[in-house]
């Protein structure tokens, strides 16, 4: 099954593994968001509704190893993981909260690609997605990408 996360270093493969055990039993990546600690939670109280945050309640061990994992995937020159950083800081390249944005998309990203691959069986394909009418993409089963 390590084999398959080539999206990432074998050793991180294996720490993702070793922490969550078998993915398939996530029926959806945003349980496995939540394990992993990167689903959103908003703090309230009566009428007041403060802002969203990352909860980092899950497995810290995870949450980091994909953190360490999505720096190493955006440093690479050509992947679908640095395509969508280097688009989400086009508008400003040196503001630090919209870079710290985009890393934190890139793990939830990251995150949900492995869940996929897992969960699928099929080995994973860089650059191999479709887009949504709604902008959104998905991991596509022989649908468009390039």
């Amino acid at each position: 099954m390590a084999t398959r996360l080539l999206i990432i270093g074998p050793i991180n493969a294996l720490t993702i593994l070793a922490e969550a055990g078998d993915l398939r039993r996530f029926h959806h990546h945003r349980q496995f968001f939540k394990f992993c600690g990167m689903d959103l939670a908003t703090v309230q109280s009566g009428m007041f509704r403060g802002r969203s945050k990352i909860s980092k309640y899950g497995n810290a061990r995870l949450g980091r190893t994909l953190w360490l994992a999505r720096q190493t995937a955006v440093l690479k020159k050509t992947n679908s993981f640095r395509d969508k950083f280097e688009r989400y800081i086009a508008q400003d390249r040196h503001n630090p909260h919209l870079r710290r944005k985009a890393y934190t998309a890139i793990a939830a990203k990251m995150a949900r690609t492995i869940h996929a691959v897992i969960k699928s069986g099929e080995p994973y394909r860089p650059f191999f997605e479709g887009t949504s009418p709604g902008g959104r993409s998905f991991l596509s089963k022989g649908r468009g990408g390039a």
